[in-house]
């Protein structure tokens, strides 16, 4: 880098024209513009002045050279020694680096950032060196058990962490240090822990004292312990067990936000990062924190409570931190933003508060403009937050209260014309007060003023009842509801049927297990009402799934919820990168539910909002499942691997069957699965506890069925149904594949082959997968040519038609010429056809291409095949199968008439008689008349 002078940008102005002359006559062998800058600053710095005057030589060579190399030379000095002499060396680097720091900022030589990181820089080694120089004392008394000299430099097991602008490389030019110290009580043995406490207590109180104390050589840092957790009557330094008990039950939404900034700066720093990552859950929420808000605007409310600080904008006197439109303003509105989001976001889980708010912005949390606008409002004010403490080196963040302490400070910014520039701050000021406190307080209907709508006796009965809901047990859930409540009901009486609306809303509120989190996003998101409002009113037992997963709201205002549905390489990415912050296999699979479900939800509100339709939705479902399916397999067998040993032989391949086969599925759908493994000659597996091949792969697949089924945290993915697997329930839960084979030639029936007919390897070894499908392709061929298979298949069906008759003219699944039955019969197409096709209109078409159906007769079925589908998916969507118009809500046959584009019900349900009783036409022409006799009912 070059020399100071050649990188000069700026200079203040002497606003004491004497002592800005004593100070350039002290240095007239410095080149002009050089001069102009140190008689700026000593005529508006009587601190800077007295330091000039302390250190002429040294500031001498300093100015020769790069202000970096003079940093680095004053770090590098601050070598390991007694505490009294590390008093003395820090005293010195600090008073030189807070010159040469000055300097670079008046000059322009340095940015801002560049500033407040040299002073971090000097924070970090001085408290450093303090620390060791103690610990080294305790060590050398053998008060820390099993330290040796030498470990003082590597904490001993105790950390101290930098809070606050420390912790973000922040600090300002007279800043004092925030400190939290910590001592890892893992590293000792029981009975040694007491003693060693009480030697990490000594070194945190004698570290703190001698960077405090004032001596004839000044101070080094003004010292805080008090973030600490109970700070009051905790001693200065804890065992990090017991501060991770205290923020699990008791930390508080400032800790959380304090915790953002925390780095360890000295000691143990890697107890400091792995304690970190353990409070990681406390400081970043699963879901979205919008109740954050709140607390950060109560806390806002108490500070200028208690400082005075309330009343009409103006500059004399003015807190420049934490006033109206002060630095505090937007360092809590960047913190509550990453708060609320980073738990979803680890992009935002940034120390600074530039780097925060160009983080928020770039993820698409906040507008690029208004990142923009409070970075450069949050520069400006840390300048004159420095200028103000330049003067006399004085922890101070307020503005003069006279004219002349203006222009002095005005000089001191460069700035000759004071008026000018207190016009300028005073806008600054006036502007971030509006970027925050629209944040903080949004103007809203719903405030306390607001006049509550009218309610009907029969509304008004149901909305008393709400204050008894687990919901509302806490003050601050009824405080938030209660500012919420006018907004809600305005919008629950403005939907197309207000009753079924507060219906709907008291089941959905009746079911909700807790309400501050979901209450405070709907009032920062009151959007998210009307789209609860369309749920409960269209689709009453999607509302109750939200009730007991509210944590699915957060995907809708995540910026990309009502985009098109991604590719599928896309949505395997998206799970991979949720997957990979997960700790273990507990929480990975309870990432999986939650990614799950959030995506689960969003194709139903889509399909409910009409941006798809049932054919649409049926594929993303299918799709969904397979990004599942793919995912968890591999945790499963690596959990599995990891108690029992690999697994023998060639693994594994999981088939999907049924719809899931056919890639097709519904809001409902469990999942058809059969596995089958290849043990290729290995007898066993060779882990800790190894198994047999057989019993190996059946347990994997128990593992598997258990990794998808059972309930959780974040409830459970799908239903399994293994009953197509060979011999289905008594046969093994995975199949060898020779065995597989030998059945399906030997002994399968013809219901066995027909499901074959829409087998597809979802997961595991993609050899053994595509070895499946070879042998799939050359049974068919086989077994095409049987005799038979039409006769299997009619009575098949005429058993199933007794069995599980239509039940109401809205079943779309059961019955003669409805969705089971066209099934089956474009199965049997598939198989006489040889055909490796698995959805029904690939197999239908190559029936007809086959010359085993005719094109009108393959229409009809297809046609018939659409619509029931769109009925069947509706209905899954909106609950239980309703097979009953009358059953329906006006909201559900809303949405049943524009899926199917019918004018009316009785429309609708005449066009299915026809359609379903053309389709059975169809298929008893196909098919000889069973045994039964049912095959010919047309239902």
């Amino acid at each position: 880098m070059t020399d100071f002078a050649s990188r000069l940008t700026r200079a203040p102005l002497a606003y004491d024209p004497d002592a800005g002359a004593e100070a350039e006559a002290r240095f007239a062998d410095q080149p002009p513009e050089l001069r102009a800058v140190l008689a700026g600053a000593a005529g508006c710095s009587p601190f800077l002045k007295s330091l000039m005057g302390i250190e002429p030589e040294w500031l001498r060579e300093t100015l020769a050279q790069s202000p970096e190399a003079a940093l680095e030379a004053e770090l590098a000095a601050l070598t390991p020694a007694p505490p009294a002499e590390t008093g003395s060396m820090l005293r010195r680097a600090k008073r030189r680096i807070a010159l040469l720091a000055a300097l670079a900022d008046l000059g322009g030589v340095w940015t801002l950032e560049e500033v407040t990181l040299a002073l971090t820089r000097l924070a970090d080694t001085a408290v450093q060196r303090a620390l060791a120089s103690h610990l080294a004392e305790e060590i050398r008394r053998g008060k820390i058990p099993d330290a040796q000299q030498g470990d003082e430099e590597r904490g001993a097991g105790m950390v101290a962490f930098a809070m606050g602008k420390m912790g973000a490389y922040e600090l300002n030019y007279s800043s004092d240090i925030d400190l939290i110290c910590l001592f890892d009580d893992s590293q000792f043995e029981a009975g040694a822990c007491h003693e060693a406490r009480q030697a990490f207590i000594r070194a945190t109180r004698k570290t703190a004292a001698l960077l405090n104390d004032h001596t004839g050589e000044g101070y080094v840092f003004r010292t805080d312990l008090r973030l600490r957790p109970d700070g009051s009557v905790t001693p200065v330094c804890l065992s990090m067990e017991a501060a991770e008990r205290y923020y699990e039950s008791l930390g508080r939404t400032w800790e959380r936000a304090a915790w953002i900034k925390a780095r360890p700066c000295a000691g143990d720093l890697a107890a400091g990062a792995r304690f970190l990552e353990t409070l990681r859950p406390f400081v970043w929420r699963r879901h979205l924190d919008y109740a954050a808000i709140q607390d950060a605007h109560d806390m806002r409310v108490r500070i200028r409570d208690h400082k005075g600080l309330g009343g009409a904008l103006a500059l004399a006197g003015h807190d420049m931190k934490l006033g109206q439109g002060g630095i505090r303003e937007i360092e809590f509105f960047t913190q509550t933003r990453q708060l609320i989001s980073g738990g979803r976001d680890p992009e935002l889980r940034l120390r600074g508060t530039v780097e925060g708010l160009a983080a928020l912005a770039a993820q698409g949390w906040i507008p690029a403009p208004q990142a923009a606008e409070l970075t450069a409002h949050y520069r400006a004010h840390r300048e004159v937050e420095h200028r103000l403490q330049m003067i006399n080196d004085a922890q101070t963040h307020i503005l003069p209260g006279t004219p002349e302490g203006f222009a002095r400070l005005a000089c001191f910014m460069g700035q000759s014309d004071a008026a000018a520039w207190q016009q300028d701050l005073l806008e600054r000021l006036a502007a971030v007060q509006s970027l925050t406190e629209e944040f903080f307080a949004p103007g809203s209907p719903a405030g306390p003023d607001t006049e509550a709508p009218e309610l009907s006796e029969h509304q008004e009965a149901i909305v008393s009842g709400w204050r008894s809901y687990p919901a509302m047990r806490s003050s601050r859930a009824q405080e938030i509801f209660k500012r919420l409540q006018p907004e809600l009901m305005s919008r629950l009486l403005k939907a197309p049927l207000p009753d079924e609306a507060v219906i709907g809303f008291d089941r959905f509120l009746s079911g909700l297990p807790a309400g501050v989190q979901l209450f405070s996003l709907f009032e920062a998101n009151p959007t998210l009402i009307d789209l609860l409002i369309d749920v409960l009113t269209t689709a009453p037992e999607l509302g109750e799934y939200l009730a007991r997963n509210s944590g699915v709201f957060d995907a809708v205002i995540g910026g990309d919820f009502f985009a098109d549905w991604p590719q599928k390489e896309v949505l395997a990415q998206d799970l991979a990168e949720r997957l990979a912050a997960s700790a273990d296999y507990e929480h990975a699979l309870d990432a999986l539910r939650a990614w799950h479900k959030e995506w689960h939800f969003r194709i139903g509100v889509h399909h409910l909002r009409g941006l798809i339709d049932g054919v649409e939705a049926a594929t993303q479902y299918a799709q969904l499942a397979d990004t599942v399916l793919t995912a968890i397999w591999p945790l499963v067998a690596a959990e599995f691997a990891r108690k029992h040993g690999a697994a023998p032989g060639r693994g594994a391949v999981v088939l999907g069957m049924g719809s899931l086969g056919a890639g097709r599925l519904n809001a409902a759908s469990d999942l058809d699965l059969i596995v089958i493994y290849d043990a290729a000659g290995q007898e066993g597996s060779e882990g800790k506890r190894p198994l047999a091949a057989r019993p190996y792969y059946a347990r994997l697949t128990q593992a598997l069925v258990t990794a998808l089924s059972a309930p959780m945290a974040q409830g459970r993915l799908y239903e399994v149904d293994m009953r197509l697997r060979p011999s289905g329930r008594q046969g093994p839960v995975a199949t060898a594949i020779k065995a597989f084979e030998a059945y399906q030639r030997d002994e399968a029936w013809t219901w066995e082959h027909l499901a074959l007919t829409r087998a597809r390897a979802v997961a595991g070894s993609a050899e053994l997968g595509a070895e499946v499908e070879a042998f799939r392709g050359e049974l068919l061929a086989q077994k095409s040519k049987g005799e038979g298979v039409a006769q299997a298949v009619a009575e098949m069906r005429a058993r199933l038609q007794a069995a599980k008759p239509a039940r109401g003219a809205l079943d779309a699944k059961d019955g003669a010429g409805r969705l089971q039955d066209i099934e089956l019969m474009a199965q049997m197409l598939a198989l006489q056809a040889a055909a490796p096709a698995r959805k029904i209109e690939a197999q239908l078409l190559a029936g007809r291409r086959a010359g085993l159906i005719e094109k009108e007769d393959e229409q009809i079925l297809l046609g018939a095949y659409r619509l029931l589908w769109r009925v069947q998916c509706a209905q899954r969507l909106l609950g239980d199968r309703v097979t009953d118009a009358e059953r329906l809500g006006d909201g559900a046959q809303a949405f049943l008439l524009r899926e199917t584009g019918a004018e009316t019900l009785d429309a609708l349900t005449a066009e299915l008689r026809d359609v379903t009783a053309q389709a059975a036409q169809v298929i008893n022409a196909a098919l000889p008349v069973s045994s039964g006799g049912a095959g010919d009912t047309a239902g």
